[in-house]
């Protein structure tokens, strides 16, 4: 069988030009979609601004002013059930040590309504004070 060169050519061009197609850049990527929103952001929602107040006192000892906040974000409307836990999670830390033992089981409580998944990390559910509580208020 006789091949004739113009043949070979038009194959190979075209294998070329399959190739070489292959290796053309991929389409221009979809733009990501803007944020739902970054700190700035939810700083200017009280009810989220009060959340990070609160946290922040907790986490310096003033333990007053940090349920006072806590409790100001959960009446401003906290729109996540997950910021809810947290907060209602520190009201019962707050309650536990101040020997409220009843409220500290209701925020235990009131953090599983709002989030079902909640849960104290295991360093937390050992705690002396709260620990037994939770235990208790979340068999």
């Amino acid at each position: 069988m006789t091949i004739h060169r113009p043949a070979i050519r038009r194959c190979a061009g075209l294998g070329l030009a399959l190739v070489l197609g292959g290796c053309a850049a991929p389409p221009p990527a979809v733009p990501p979609a803007p944020a739902a929103g970054g700190l700035a952001d939810l700083m200017e929602r009280p009810a989220e601004r009060a959340l990070f107040e609160g946290i922040r006192a907790y986490d310096d000892g003033e333990y007053a002013q940090a349920e006072g906040a806590l409790r100001r974000a959960l009446e401003s409307g906290l729109r996540s059930g997950r910021d809810q836990a947290s907060a209602h999670k520190l009201l019962a830390f707050i309650s536990c040590t101040s020997d409220r033992r009843p409220a500290c089981e209701a925020e235990f409580r009131a953090a599983r309504a709002a989030d079902p998944a909640f849960a104290l990390s295991r360093a937390e559910a050992g705690h002396p004070l709260w620990g037994p509580v939770y235990r208790q208020a979340l068999p």
